[in-house]
């Protein structure tokens, strides 16, 4: 199975996460919209620009330019020390955030990350999870980031960084030629700065230059190095995503449907289909859910969400399902457009403390082996090898519509 590969940048992520947290400390002035920088104390003249607004910028401030210099190009620049405590926070609150896609998250540095989407589409584009991640980035956490979606790390990191800021861009195999190879050569990743003059000197201006160049050329001039150069200027890369296991806080999903819909009965099958989903990722993190929290989104941008703390602890699709469906009822007004829908559960543990009842043991235990059987065709056969019949005709409703995202 070709792998499915996202790769997310946090655009300009000091500076933004300042602006955020200020912002939510009741700030009037977004440091995103004026000339401003992140750097050292004026006063040291070894503190340098971190981070730099699009106005900064435009004053020809750069990053690395120290602040004596930055402020001879603009005289009316505002400086704002780093923080990291800060930092961290909201690139845990990303992380937390991209852990609600896919287990395998390769935390490449504080403001990128690799998401393995291999096998958790469920019946989705890897384009319309991109889409979906660029929206809720912005829309929930206040900051943007540019996704880079292709088939390995190497080309979603290089789409990426193309166009910014808050853009998706695709790097599939066959836009090689029209979208990496027409780049210099130095934009290449993990190009070295001292590697660049020496392939200029070989001809090798652009990326397709050197992807058309006799590797057994590469290799007597660069060793093991030249073999890595032809190969990620032709788009080959077999890296994994590099993730360490750990164990997720909340496990959630929401869809934008591709209309708006009213109908209780259509939204009750939507909150099933997202439920099993939710569900079944509980299962496979062996985690058992405390609290479940649903979330409606109206056609004018209305956000409504309701949670309920449950009376024991479950992994089990119907307890799921039936609280989110109860907390739908309870949140619904009557003649309500919806546009998202989404189910989350939270306070998580890997125990369970069942409250041992003569009237419910047995169906619990038919419930779960229910899931357990399900599980593991899904597990053997594809996610969507096993459909409950009466949300059949919802499969479709739910998948996520690049158009919501633009």
């Amino acid at each position: 199975m070709e792998k499915q590969i996202l790769h997310v940048d946090v655009n300009n992520a000091f500076l933004s996460w300042t602006a955020v947290e200020m912002l939510k400390q009741g700030s009037e002035i977004d440091i995103r919209q004026i000339p401003a920088i992140i750097g050292g104390d004026e006063s040291k003249r070894s503190g340098i620009v971190l981070a730099k607004s699009m106005k900064a910028k435009e004053c020809g401030v750069k990053t690395a330019d120290t602040i004596y210099q930055a402020r001879i190009k603009c005289p009316n620049l505002k400086i704002f020390p780093s923080n990291f405590p800060i930092y961290r926070k909201y690139s845990n609150q990303l992380y937390q955030l991209l852990l609600e896609y896919t287990d395998k998250i390769e935390r490449f540095s504080i403001d990128e990350c690799f998401l393995d989407m291999t096998n958790y589409l469920r019946n989705d584009t890897l384009l319309n999870k991109g889409y979906e991640i660029n929206r809720r980035v912005r829309e929930e956490l206040g900051f943007t980031v540019n996704v880079g979606v292709a088939n390995n790390k190497l080309l979603a990191k290089m789409a990426s960084d193309f166009t910014k800021p808050d853009r998706v861009h695709t790097l599939w195999k066959e836009e090689i030629p029209e979208k990496m190879w027409t780049l210099p050569v130095s934009e290449l990743f993990m190009l070295g700065k001292k590697t660049v003059p020496k392939l200029y000197n070989m001809q090798i201006k652009t990326i397709g230059d050197l992807a058309k160049t006799d590797k057994t050329k590469l290799e007597k001039k660069f060793g093991k190095h030249g073999t890595l150069m032809w190969e990620y200027a032709n788009g080959i890369d077999t890296s994994e995503v590099k993730y360490l296991p750990e164990k997720p806080k909340c496990i959630g999903n929401s869809v934008t449907l591709p209309k708006n819909i009213s109908d209780m009965d259509k939204l009750e099958e939507i909150v099933l289909t997202i439920s099993e989903q939710v569900a079944y990722r509980l299962r496979k993190e062996k985690l058992y859910a405390n609290t479940v929290n649903v979330q409606l989104r109206t056609k004018n941008f209305e956000d409504t969400s309701h949670q309920k703390k449950l009376p024991e602890a479950t992994d089990t699709t119907k307890q799921i399902y039936m609280t989110a469906k109860e907390l739908l009822h309870e949140m619904y007004r009557k003649g309500q457009e919806i546009r998202l829908v989404g189910v989350r559960v939270d306070n998580l543990t890997d125990k369970k403390d069942e409250q041992i009842s003569l009237f419910n043991t047995n169906k619990n235990e038919k419930q779960e082996k229910l899931d357990k059987v399900i599980d593991q065709l899904k597990n053997k056969y594809g996610y969507n090898s096993v459909t409950r019949a009466t949300k059949m005709d919802v499969d479709d409703l739910v998948k996520f519509k690049k158009e919501e995202y633009k």
